[in-house]
């Protein structure tokens, strides 16, 4: 079950009148936060933003349904006690890999990159601009290293 402010957010998103992607994005942090503290794990990165997704459909978000997964036909029941025991269970034992920052990051790269050109670079100027000054630092030391390391 999302948290109260999770949906408020999305809701408060939706008055707005933004995307329900943005409305979304609301679900997906939140999984990505109880994955960090521990609550649970994911085996991958694209797994914990399944998971949100997910929340955010039973939230109510107007989203279209996965298009490579076959998903069921939508119902109204809740699970049952013992599948939602079972698969918190599950994934209770999956590691905290999946909501790292570079994981997030490699995700988001190859998502743009199938997307094409224009969206890697929007991707990556948006990562600029959120980075700040320390983190461009960081980021150009390593380039600096991934090149010398490469012999450019």
């Amino acid at each position: 079950m999302p948290e109260k402010k999770t949906i408020e957010r999305a809701r408060a998103d939706a008055r707005a009148g933004k995307a329900p992607t943005t409305q979304a994005g609301e679900f997906v942090k939140e999984e990505i936060e109880h994955i960090r503290e521990g609550r649970h794990g994911a085996r991958s990165t694209k797994q914990a933003i399944a998971i949100g997704l997910s929340k955010a459909r039973r939230a109510g978000v107007k989203l279209p349904p996965n298009p490579n997964g076959n998903t069921t036909k939508a119902t109204n029941r809740k699970p049952s006690a013992k599948r939602s025991r079972a698969v918190t269970g599950a994934l209770k034992r999956e590691g905290t890999a999946a909501a790292s920052k570079e994981s997030l990051s490699r995700q988001a790269r190859s998502s743009a990159r199938t997307r094409g050109t224009q969206d890697l670079r929007r991707a990556a100027a948006k990562a600029v601009r959120t980075k700040g000054p320390a983190g461009r630092k960081r980021a150009a030391q390593k380039a600096a290293r991934t090149r010398k390391a490469a012999g450019r």
